[in-house]
Parts: C-alpha cells; structure tokens; sequence
C-alpha cells in the first residue's frame, strides 16, 4: 500500500470512528431505566419546606416554615440558608428562583407578602403586602419577566397577581374567577397553579373542585368540574403539571394519606375533556406531581410515598416510602428534585 493510500485509509477510520461515537452519544443521554429511590442531603435546617424552584441540576432553592430559604449552587454538596426579612414566624410556601442570584418567596398568609432578592439571599426587599385576609397558595412563572401568584378567594373571587417584570410590581387581575361557597386552594406544594404562554390554569378543592382556565391571561374564564375527590375541606386539587398536550393533576384527602381514590386526574388540553384514569392510580394522597421530559415520566409525591409512571399516567408505581411535600423537574431538564418536612431536599434516583 503505497504512503497516499495509508493517509487515505487512516483517515476514513478515523472518520467511521467518530460517526459510531457521534451516533452513540446521544443514545448515552436518553433515561431507560426507572426511577430508584431518592438521595436525601442533609441540609442545615429544620424546617418545614413546601417551596421548591431546582433552576438546573446544580441550583436548587427552597423556602418555607419559620421565614427559612434554602439553597445550593453545586447539587446538594453545599448549603446556604437564612431567614427572609428576619420574619422567623412567616411560612414562605412559594418560592421561584431566576438563577444563584434572584429569587422571589411569598408568604403564605398573616401577612401575605412577596418579597425579593438579588444578592443570593443576603437581603430581601418587600414587593407585595396584600390585604389582611389574603391567603397565598402558589406561583407560577411562564418566563423570565411574567409570573402569577394565586390566593384564596375573597368576596367570592380568586385573587390573582400578575407581574411582568421579574417581580419587581405585581398588580391584581381585573378580571377573577368567580369561586363557590366553600372553595379553595392548597398551598401544600404552591404547585396548584400553571402559567404556560397565554393560559392560566388553577386547580381548587374543598366543597368542589374545579380547574380553572383562561385562555387570554386572566381576560376571561371558564371551569371544569374534576373527577377528584371533593366536598371536604381536606380534598381536591394540590398539584398540576403538564404533559405534551395533557394536565395530569394531583391530590386526594390530606386527612387520609394512604387512600387512592378520586386522587388524580388527566385532562387533555386540546380536547378539553377528562381522560380515563381508572386503570391505576398513584399510593395516597399526593401534594405534588410534575413531568420529567428527559425521562418521560410522571413523578408524584405526598406524605406516605413517592409514585412514577412511565406511560403517562397508565401504570403508577411505588419507588420510595420517602415522603415528600413538592416536586419539581429543573427547568434545564436534567434532574428532579423533591422537598419536605425536616429540611429535607432529594434527588431523583434512576
């Protein structure tokens, strides 16, 4: 083989080389196997932690009982914590973080507050004081500058803010959804709400339960009746995710943990009409559920257990007895993080 026909060769195996790696790297990144369990860190805290925004697999804040944030910037290893504002009597149940930086936490209720950071938790300045009976259930953000923030109703309606500029102002829809007598939200996950483009999506419980939608920013509004269970104060909706072109929503009796029934639902966004959910069901009540589109699964949480199904909804499966209040996919979409009582943050195992 004469020097030319060498160089030639060597390059074209070369070449056939990186084409075989090139075509199984991205192989490599696909998800096949189930979830597993959870790696819990230990954290410096105690507290309560309903709040939970995992920006990526390395920066993950939470928030909750006692006036507490909670975060770490190199996936678990490390954390940093404090008290916002120096209110060490406040329950900081929503939490949304922008990057290691920037993040907004809201006060549950008595006083409901949202407050802001942009030193990573150093300071934290007031940017909402609601009225004396506002309760605060949830956030939502569709993207850097809008968010929501949803509460109880009051005089018969929901109370929705809005803002449009990362958190600095936060205005009152000008049109509410009206609610029933007996209606309400759960703050259990602050996980109940989902803003996505230009619909705003509410789940509610107690006395009924209905999802509420509005395809225009809070313009206007309709309603659906859930097949959760509902006509208690401790039943109905907790959590919603989305799914491709599905809501899967979460939930149950808070006061039966254990019980399975009526505590889900899938209603397709496209159709607008619930989807059979009768061939199984997560273990128990559930306070969170989200969608991990790296792994195409459906995870959910509550206090008695942890539940996957990797067939949108067809099959649940029991993976962990670990208990857990909130759920979330990072919006990197890397990795799932759940968080709850005890200043526990975890991990998704696989």
């Amino acid at each position: 083989m004469s020097r030319v026909n060498q160089v030639v060769y060597l390059l074209l195996q070369i070449g056939i080389i990186i084409s075989v790696f090139s075509c199984q790297s991205p192989r490599e990144e696909e998800i096949t196997s189930s979830p597993t369990g959870w790696k819990v860190f230990e954290t410096p805290i105690e507290a309560s932690l309903r709040g939970l925004s995992p920006v990526s697999e390395n920066i993950v804040w939470a928030s909750g009982s006692r006036g507490t944030w909670l975060k770490t910037l190199d996936g678990g290893e490390s954390w940093e914590s404090g008290i916002v504002a120096g209110l060490d009597s406040v329950d900081f149940r929503s939490i949304y973080a922008f990057d290691e930086e920037q993040a907004i936490v809201v006060a549950a209720g008595q006083p409901a507050h949202i407050y802001k950071t942009m030193d990573g938790g150093k300071t934290w300045e007031l940017k909402l004081e609601a009225s004396s009976d506002a309760f605060f259930d949830g956030i939502s953000f569709v993207d850097e500058s809008r968010g929501y923030v949803f509460g109880d109703p009051v005089d018969g309606f929901w109370m929705i803010y809005e803002t449009t500029d990362k958190g600095d102002t936060w205005n009152l829809l000008d049109s509410l959804p009206a609610a029933e007598v007996g209606e309400a939200g759960f703050a259990a996950s602050a996980s109940s709400m989902l803003a996505s483009g230009e619909e705003l999506w509410l789940g509610s419980g107690g006395s009924y339960s209905f999802l509420h939608y509005s395809p225009d920013r809070g313009k206007t509004w309709l309603r659906h009746p859930t097949p959760l269970i509902q006509g208690e104060s401790s039943q109905g909706v907790f959590s919603l995710c989305k799914m491709k072109e599905e809501l899967v929503l979460a939930g149950g009796d808070y006061l039966m943990p254990d019980v399975n029934k009526g505590n889900w639902g899938i209603f397709s966004i496209t159709q607008k009409e619930w989807m059979d959910t009768s061939t199984s069901s997560p273990g128990g009540y559930r306070s969170g559920v989200t969608f991990w589109v790296k792994g195409n699964y459906l995870i959910a949480v509550g206090p008695s257990g942890s539940d996957f199904s990797e067939n949108e909804g067809g099959i649940w499966k029991t993976f962990s007895e670990e208990g857990f209040h909130a759920v979330s996919a990072s919006r990197s979409g890397q990795t799932v993080w759940a968080s709850g009582s005890g200043g526990r943050v975890a991990k998704l195992l696989f």
